[in-house]
């Protein structure tokens, strides 16, 4: 599938457009899921939106992006006048380019995907604190800093002095706990994610397994780094975003990282001279993850996506 090209005036026009990015979710009851998808969908290609929108019985959960604020926010009134969702987390940045290729809802067993049956976020969940108040939570000696990340959001940069549990997916993090628990005894449990819904989810369930003091940083690292000044930070490196943007710093600026699009981990540009690195293909971090099968299948995707480009098109096996 690919886009088609817009005239050359319209193209020009759209280039300087800068697209807000909308990062949300809410935990809230959907008894029909399902029964939400259209209307969401049709708002969203009618204002020109594109990215994703997970629904579950749990709430909803998506980053999308905008031509212009007000589409957006024709979305976000739409959303708060579901059932529960008046209190909906936002957190808004922009991007130069468009983040994402179309726009998709998804329907879910859940929102963010943690296995956990029993972890019920509406029920309890952590001490949230404000960017202001983080900074002296995690210097304090009794408390613990965990990052509830994957390992490749995690690579790029995270809290001073952060334990990393080295998940490739948020459903490993209970297991993690369980192996790690006794290191913890008698420690505050402070945790962070991207923009905190992750959060929601692992305080609860360490609050079920009897944890006292858990705290989590509202907001996540998005609403950290738009607010601290660098000079009194204590992140360290760039954020990992689930968008084009690929990574983001302080003030939310866009980063230097770009995507390896066979294993889809973030690359610095000095990654690209790398002699592991094809485009589209390998990075030195995937170089041996694929066979030779299906390293040709990313090379033929390579040469439609080139081929496509050539004509003005845009091919959504880059997506």
């Amino acid at each position: 599938m690919i886009f088609k090209p817009l005239p050359d005036g319209e193209a020009r026009r759209i280039e300087h457009i800068m697209f807000t990015v909308c990062a949300l979710y809410h935990f809230t009851r959907f008894d029909d899921p399902a029964g939400l998808r259209q209307g969401l969908l049709d708002l969203c290609r009618g204002e020109g939106i594109t990215g994703t929108l997970l629904l579950a019985q749990e709430g909803i959960n998506g980053t999308v992006a905008g031509p212009t604020p007000a589409a957006i926010e024709q979305l976000l009134s739409h959303i708060r006048a579901l059932p529960g969702c008046a209190g909906l987390e936002v957190k808004l940045s922009t991007a130069q380019d468009q983040p994402f290729a179309r726009m998709k809802v998804r329907i879910k067993r859940e929102i963010v995907t943690m296995g956990q049956p029993d972890v019920d976020p509406k029920a309890r969940v952590g001490h949230y604190c404000t960017p202001e108040e983080w900074n002296a939570l995690i210097s304090s000696g009794d408390v613990a800093v965990i990052d509830t990340r994957n390992d490749y959001e995690v690579e790029i940069g995270t809290f001073r002095g952060a334990i990393d549990p080295q998940t490739r997916s948020f459903r490993e993090f209970p297991e993690w706990w369980e192996r790690n628990r006794d290191r913890f005894h008698n420690k505050k449990i402070a945790m962070f994610c991207t923009g905190g819904i992750r959060c929601e989810k692992s305080t609860n369930y360490l609050l079920g397994q009897g944890v006292e003091e858990v705290y989590h940083l509202k907001g996540g690292i998005l609403k950290y780094l738009e607010e601290m000044p660098e000079e009194e930070s204590l992140w360290e490196g760039d954020c990992f975003v689930f968008d084009g943007r690929v990574s983001i710093g302080h003030g939310l600026a866009e980063g230097p990282h770009e995507l390896c699009h066979a294993c889809r981990r973030p690359i610095l540009p000095e990654d690209k001279a790398h002699p592991a690195f094809e485009e589209g293909v390998s990075c030195p971090r995937c170089v041996d993850e694929f066979d030779a099968a299906r390293k040709e299948r990313f090379r033929e995707r390579q040469r439609q996506i080139a081929l496509a480009k050539a004509r003005g098109e845009r091919h959504l096996g880059r997506e």
